[in-house]
Parts: C-alpha cells; sequence; structure tokens
C-alpha cells in the first residue's frame, strides 16, 4: 500500500505541512496521522511557520494539537524537539494539546515530557 492509499498518512515528505491557525493568543499546529522519518520534515516546516507567528507578536506561544495523531516515532519527537530549541530561542513556548497514549508513552520513555507543557481543553 502506497502513502497515498492510507488516509490516514498526508504523502510524505512532498505532502502539504500542518496548516497554521490563530486562535486567540496561540499558533495553533494540527498534525493528522502518523508522524515519523517521512512526515516529521512536514510537521517541522508547520511549526517553523507557526513561529513567525510568535516573532510578529500575533501569538505567544505554539500549540500542537496531537489529537489526531495515530502514531509518532522517534523522528517525530525529533522535530518537536527541533522546533522547541528554535522556539525557546525566539522567546515562545511550543504546549502540546491531547497527545494520544503512545505519544505520551514516547514522552515519557525519553524524558521529554517536561519539555513540552500541556494545553488541553477544559
Amino acid at each position: 500500500m502506497s502513502d497515498s492509499d492510507r488516509p490516514d498518512r498526508p504523502g510524505g515528505e512532498t505532502g502539504t505541512p500542518p496548516a497554521v491557525e490563530i486562535l486567540g493568543r496561540a499558533a495553533v499546529v494540527r498534525p493528522v496521522g502518523e508522524i515519523d522519518i517521512d512526515t516529521a520534515p512536514s510537521l517541522g516546516r508547520a511549526l517553523a511557520h507557526a513561529l513567525t507567528y510568535v516573532a510578529t507578536s500575533r501569538a505567544d506561544r505554539i500549540v500542537a494539537d496531537c489529537s489526531r495523531v495515530t502514531f509518532c516515532d522517534s523522528s517525530g519527537l525529533n522535530a518537536l524537539i527541533a522546533a522547541r530549541l528554535q522556539a525557546v530561542e525566539a522567546g515562545a513556548t511550543i504546549h502540546l494539546a491531547n497527545p494520544a497514549p503512545q505519544l505520551q508513552r514516547l514522552l515519557q520513555m525519553t524524558g521529554a515530557a517536561p519539555l513540552f507543557p500541556r494545553e488541553d481543553p477544559a
């Protein structure tokens, strides 16, 4: 089965990165499906794009809404950590909203959980 046959995969590296939406003072990125070696670069680009909103003061933080992420491997984690480093250099933070249990376990096992404040809806 190719990436284009899988509804949970956005076409790999050449796929469109998740859109960035401004909600209040947050630049929200909503990745969908699997975040792995093929799709992590798209997530990285979306998070970098979100950082431009923070840099222009239209937002004060980035929120990665992970409610539709079905899987995340080390490539996805690396994309999140790289984006976090860029955000910290810019004086911003990246928050995670609604991470699935698999992503939560990955963050806990790697010690990365404290790097990403949670921002779940009330």
